[in-house]
Parts: C-alpha cells; sequence; structure tokens
C-alpha cells in the first residue's frame, strides 16, 4: 500500500483519482470549501487554503510516496481586462502554492523509495487560444518547474505533468454547463467529445505507479488530440 497526498480532492479530477486510487493505497486529500459532511469515506481529508494557509505536515504519513497538486481556476479574459493583482493571485494558486507544497513535503517524499511528482497543467500553453493569457501563464510557469524539478530531483523522485484540455468538472461549469455547450465543445476536438475527469485521472494514476518507473520530466497531453491535430 502507497502513500498519495492529493491537493484539492474534494471535486472534479482530484476527487475522482483518490476514489480510483483508494481501495489499494492510502490517500490524504485536501479540501477548501467543501462541506466536510459530503465529502466520501475511506479518504483522510485535511482542510487547506492554498492562499491564505500552511499546509499541515504533522497529520500526513512519515512517507508519501506521491503527491498530485490538482487547484486551479478557468477565468477567461481580454487582456484589456485582467489586472496585475488577478495574475498574481492566479500564480499564487497555480505555481506558488504548487512550489510550497513541493517544499512542504519534500522530506517525506524523500523517504519512499520511488517517489512521484504530478502537476496538472493546460492544453492553453501548447496552443494559443484567445482570453487564455491569464491560464497558461500560470500553467505555463508550472510545466517549467516540472522540467526543472525533474532534473534537480532525480533519480530518486520523478516529476511529471498532465495537460488536459477541457474537461468536464465544476471548474468549466459555465462553458459546459448545457448539453448543447457540451456537444458544441466536444465537436472542435479530434475524438469528438470533451474530457471527463476519469480521463485525466487514468493519466495521473499512470504517472503515480511503478509501471511508469522510466518516465520523468513528461509534459503528457490528455486532450482528445486538440494539441497536435488539425
Amino acid at each position: 500500500m502507497k502513500n498519495y497526498l492529493i491537493i484539492g480532492a474534494s471535486d472534479g479530477i482530484g476527487l475522482s483519482l483518490a476514489q480510483m486510487l483508494k481501495s489499494e493505497n492510502h490517500i490524504t486529500g485536501t479540501y477548501f470549501s467543501k462541506d466536510p459532511a459530503v465529502l466520501p469515506n475511506g479518504i483522510d481529508y485535511l482542510h487547506f487554503d492554498i492562499l491564505n494557509g500552511d499546509l499541515q505536515v504533522d497529520h500526513l504519513p512519515e512517507k508519501i510516496d506521491g503527491l498530485v497538486y490538482c487547484p486551479g481556476a478557468i477565468d477567461l479574459k481580454p487582456v484589456s481586462r485582467i489586472s496585475q493583482d488577478e495574475v498574481l493571485e492566479d500564480l499564487k494558486l497555480q505555481v506558488v502554492g504548487a512550489f510550497a507544497t513541493v517544499q512542504k513535503v519534500l522530506p517525506l517524499l524523500k523517504k519512499s523509495e520511488q517517489a512521484s511528482i504530478v502537476f496538472i497543467s493546460t492544453v492553453a500553453v501548447q496552443k494559443g487560444f484567445s482570453f487564455h493569457s491569464k491560464v497558461a501563464m500560470s500553467k505555463g510557469a508550472l510545466e517549467g518547474l516540472t522540467h526543472a524539478l525533474s532534473a534537480e530531483l532525480a533519480p530518486t523522485i520523478r516529476v511529471n505533468c498532465v495537460a488536459p484540455s477541457l474537461t468536464n468538472t465544476s471548474l468549466a461549469g459555465r462553458l459546459l454547463n448545457t448539453p448543447e455547450k457540451v456537444e458544441a465543445h466536444g465537436k472542435t476536438h479530434p475524438l469528438g467529445r470533451v474530457g471527463e475527469p476519469e480521463d485525466i485521472a487514468e493519466a495521473i494514476a499512470f504517472l503515480l505507479s511503478d509501471a511508469s518507473s522510466w518516465v520523468t520530466g513528461q509534459v503528457i497531453h490528455v486532450d482528445g488530440g486538440k494539441s497536435t491535430i488539425n
């Protein structure tokens, strides 16, 4: 049994991953705004406010075999309407939060024989989309962190990143809040549909597992072909 820490495990991709892994592993997941009463059983949940709090490592197992950082935001605006404060807050959530979490749990990761860190990026880093400047900046920085940490922490800790396209989670609620929108966005992908949380969770589970023991420093696109096929 392995010990996995999932930051942002109360909804979307993080929750899907936690549910997928919990039967054979010990999962510690963090939540922020969710009512604890509705969180699923079988997962040890900790409250964690990334922007204003500090991860309580004394509540974690002595050894962590895998860390997954799931928090994100989709706030699509023209560049002329984005304030510098909004950019800084987004960077704090998506990049500084990931960096600080790695720093905090690194001693626990080093106790594992084969630890793995997985970040979540977006297809919008590789492909240019209008109104995506804020998220592309943050996730682009996260991909840079992936490459740098994979070099620094090898060979004992692997670091990879999964870059989805539009995925059917609450984060994308405004974009996918009707069947018509889901169908329309699905048609923009070569595989004819938007992603589901399980699609991304499966890729992350692979990167956490021993089956990916020779994979590090990679940004793996799980995007229905959107990043490479016209």
